[in-house]
């Protein structure tokens, strides 16, 4: 499986780490040469020269998605960040390609609406701060959109399960307004 994570910053770099000694093929990207350098450096440590193949490194979302089976951002928990890469993923990602986002405050699926693929969104009820702060085995609590399919709720709880957290699926009752 591809993995295809959005933004370099510390929180990308951590979990392009966690995925790749997982075993998973991880597109890193992050539109700021200076977060995509730091991020190769810190990713050669840790994995070596032997298993930093596992990381491509990005510039463009594009590329970054092109052939993901799963994107991941790591933008800021706000409503105008979210709903930007929403679009953006939903647009240049293939179709198959299934959106986790990390989020305390937002609708999984409000943000999904805005998306032709609300089946395949998904939220963690975190933010990535506190999953990096996460040992492994703690679990991890993924919302879903009422209309989300099941195979995409198995590929994220796979995703997460073999990076070693224990997977909590709960769905996001619609808005009754």
């Amino acid at each position: 499986m591809q993995v295809a994570i959005i933004g370099a910053g510390p929180l990308g770099r951590w979990l392009a780490l966690a995925a790749a000694r997982a075993g998973y093929r991880v597109l890193l990207e992050d539109v700021m040469p200076a977060n995509l350098h730091h991020a190769q450096e810190y990713l050669r440590q840790q994995l070596g020269p032997a298993a930093l193949p596992m990381v491509k490194f990005v510039s463009m979302i594009e590329d970054a998605v092109r052939e993901a089976d799963l994107a991941i951002d790591c933008v800021p928990d706000e409503l105008e960040s979210k709903l930007e890469i929403f679009c953006l993923l939903d647009r240049m990602a293939p179709p198959r390609t299934a959106l986790i986002t990390p989020t305390t405050r937002l609708s999984i699926a409000d943000l999904a609406s805005c998306t032709y693929r609300a089946d395949k969104c998904v939220a963690l009820a975190l933010d990535m701060r506190e999953l990096a702060g996460l040992s492994e085995g703690s679990e991890i609590v993924m919302r879903t959109p009422p209309q989300v399919a099941e195979e995409t709720v198995t590929l994220g709880r796979e995703f997460w399960t073999r990076m070693g957290y224990a997977v909590r699926v709960e769905s996001e009752l619609p808005f009754k307004g």
